[in-house]
């Protein structure tokens, strides 16, 4: 026979005083009773035994810390219920350490979020090691992962939750703990979600879920303005004296990232067989992105072979550059931005090379499909930010399209000088 609530379950939370805390707190503990089965765990939550309610199991008064912790147990015991329940309907029993390893997330770690997630991780590392996917990527993985697990431990008390329990309260909070409890930005709040809600997906194609359980959920990426430089401060920068020797060739990976959209990534891991004489008798870089392993051929131009040129037998192995870590190179661009007295509204850092070579040659003229394909991005959306940024492209535009209309604008101007036109009687007569 189906079990009921009312006659068999009963939770209740005391104290554990005979173990107190090195702060003189008493750690509070949790009771599950099914069938007269009791089974007890630890909420990670403490309070003194001087402002424990023992007769409702609760901490008395109205105090920040008490409304706090009353607020947990609360939380805590609606999950407890919701398992309970759960179990109820879908299993036709429920016992209490059933319930206690539900909740605890042992027993179901298969398919639980943090197992998914860890798995995932693992194995983007091992292509990592083998150089075939970003090692900032995989950090940056390794950042949500850290984030979500202090969400888990601090929202639900848990170790880890199963896949079924997901819902769209879950990652609204999730969204909310990294808004306003880490204080991220809308925009990195959107990358850091982005991996949640694709374990979901690949929650469903390994059978784990049903359904998607962030259905009503929409984040979509803020458009910022891109960092840049103009192309007279590349090439003041080009002209400007180094501030010390040790900058010399930070500032020779930056120009050259001007003039080939190169990333920091990708400018590591070139190698001199990544240079080559194509179809039309010039030398270009045939690449692929370290981020998104998308082909990114760019022609070089005669600065960026040049610069090439400067190191190609400085490394003893097969990388061109002798490159420096990206703090290194960030930390000099600022001293070089500065020493060449360019004022920029924006930090500029390395990677505003990369941009500055978009506003710049897609000012200069080169098409937003062949500026897409040397950059490498995915979809030609991505390029587009750079032809909404720069007001220099409008104007070249206009100064191409402006001579198509010198005789409609004489004939005007001829028309306007007749002083005597009717236009200009009936203006007068008014």
């Amino acid at each position: 026979m189906e079990q009921t609530k009312r006659s068999t379950f009963k939770l209740l939370f005391y104290l554990k005083k005979n173990e107190p805390k090195k702060n003189g707190n008493a750690p509070i503990m949790a009771r599950i009773t099914i069938d007269g089965v009791p089974k007890t765990f630890g909420t990670k939550l403490e309070i003194n035994a001087d402002n424990w309610d023992l007769k409702f199991g609760r901490v008395l008064g109205k105090s920040a810390e008490a409304l706090k912790v009353n607020k947990k147990l609360d939380n805590i015991r609606g999950r407890i219920d919701a398992i309970y329940e759960d179990m109820l309907k879908h299993e036709g029993f429920a016992t209490s350490q059933k319930v206690k390893l539900a909740f605890l997330g042992v027993g179901v770690m298969d398919d639980a979020i943090l197992k998914v997630f860890n798995d995932q991780n693992e194995q983007f590392k091992k292509l990592v090691e083998k150089e075939e996917r970003s090692e900032g990527t995989y950090n940056k993985y390794i950042t949500v992962y850290n984030h979500l697990s202090n969400f888990i431990e601090l929202r639900y008390h848990r170790d880890d939750m199963a896949f079924r329990e997901l819902n769209n309260d879950f990652i609204r909070e999730f969204d909310f703990y990294l808004r306003y409890d880490l204080q991220l930005s809308h925009n990195t709040i959107w990358v850091y979600t982005m991996p949640v809600l694709a374990l979901a997906q690949l929650a469903i194609k390994k059978g784990l879920i049903r359904d998607y359980p962030f259905e009503d959920y929409e984040i979509s990426m803020q458009e910022t303005d891109r960092g840049y430089i103009l192309k007279e401060d590349v090439e003041k920068l080009m002209m400007s004296e180094l501030p010390h020797l040790r900058y010399e060739v930070v500032k020779d990976l930056f120009i050259f990232s001007c003039f080939t959209g190169l990333a920091y990534s990708d400018i590591k891991k070139l190698k001199r067989n990544n240079i080559q004489t194509f179809f039309d008798g010039h030398e270009w870089i045939i690449s692929r992105r370290k981020k998104t392993d998308i082909a990114s051929n760019v022609r070089l131009l005669e600065i960026p072979k040049r610069i090439v040129e400067k190191y190609i037998d400085v490394t003893r192995n097969s990388f061109i550059f002798p490159i420096p870590t990206n703090a290194t190179c960030n930390k000099h661009v600022a001293k070089l931005i500065e020493a060449a007295e360019i004022i920029t509204e924006q930090k500029v850092t390395f990677h505003t090379a990369r941009h500055t070579f978009g506003t710049m040659f897609l000012t200069e003229g080169v098409p937003l499909e062949s500026l897409s394909k040397m950059m490498g991005h995915k979809n030609i959306s991505t390029t587009q930010i750079y032809a909404k940024i720069t007001s220099q492209k409008i104007s070249k535009d206009m100064d191409l399209v402006s001579p198509k209309f010198k005789a409609m604008e004489d004939a005007f101007i001829i028309k306007m000088e007749q002083k005597d036109t009717p236009i200009l009687k009936t203006a007068n007569a008014v």
